[in-house]
């Protein structure tokens, strides 16, 4: 069944015209915001705590609205629906257009539910968009916080990881000493705002390390985990790998723990600290 069977034609020509506009950098009205909330909501219910996902995909980590970046990645791999997309989280905050980042991820996920998969990063949050940029920069380009709340509240209804091929696991950040399975995930209640503590916070704010088993992480929130958990977690649950974001890496990716782990990281001049 194709894209323009699962839309209305009246919706999927709305949304085209939407996704024109955004790849102009052009803001979505509050009106449009809600009803793409709405139409989001609608497929990501639908979708379990881990989303199965077919190659051949692009794997996106943390782009922290820099929307430039997104449309140079655009160009590389191309757009859906020709290519498959799995955006590992962390849309918003810290770069200057979270906004236009945000409403062209969701838009391509309501116009192509099946080829464009999305999960939830630490900072799909409330508290944390408050903090780091997100929630001013609604206020500044809309002049209320309503858009803010709109999609905050949408954030609550995001996967938490995916698993491509039933072969590589992909959450936002990490692992949790309070999941051994892909069935223990699934189980999560996952519709709420991000935990202090926890399974769900956990896969997204934890980072693999050097030292063996579970430590605490530095970042206030989940674990520090070592090789033997990644290589436990691959083994017992018939894994190749673990596919991670949440870490700045300046090659754009790094294999860790012997090949057991690879984190992504996709906004290359992060928070414009690169010339």
């Amino acid at each position: 069944m194709g894209e323009k069977d699962i839309l209305s034609l009246a919706d999927a020509s709305e949304l085209d015209n939407h996704i024109n506009n955004l790849m102009e950098c052009k803001l979505l009205s509050e009106e449009d915001v809600e009803a793409l909330c709405k139409k989001c909501k609608e497929i990501l219910e639908t979708e379990p705590n881990v989303t199965p996902v077919s190659c051949p995909v692009t794997v996106v980590g943390d782009v922290h609205g820099q929307y430039h970046d997104v449309m140079e990645l655009f160009k590389i791999a191309g757009t859906a629906p020709n290519t498959n997309f799995l955006f590992l989280g962390d849309y918003v905050d810290r770069g200057y257009y979270s906004v236009e980042t945000v409403q062209i991820v969701l838009a391509l996920k309501a116009r192509y539910p099946k080829r464009v998969t999305i999960i939830r990063g630490n900072h799909e949050s409330r508290q944390i968009t408050q903090v780091y940029g997100f929630y001013d920069e609604c206020l500044r380009k809309y002049g209320t916080a309503n858009v803010w709340k709109m999609v905050t509240d949408l954030f609550d209804f995001l996967p938490l990881a995916a698993i491509v091929e039933n072969q590589l696991f992909c959450p936002h950040a990490g692992l949790s000493p309070g999941l051994n399975t892909i069935s223990n995930i699934d189980q999560l209640s996952r519709f709420e705002e991000v935990p202090h503590e926890g399974p769900m916070c956990d896969l997204l704010w934890s980072d693999p390390d050097e030292r063996p088993g579970w430590g605490l992480s530095p970042r206030g929130a989940g674990y520090t985990f070592g090789q033997d958990v990644s290589e436990q977690f691959t083994h017992t649950n018939g894994l190749k790998f673990i596919m991670r974001a949440h870490q700045l890496v300046s090659d754009g990716y790094c294999w860790v723990h012997e090949g057991s782990v690879v984190t992504v990281f996709s906004a290359p001049n992060y928070c414009y600290r690169c010339g």
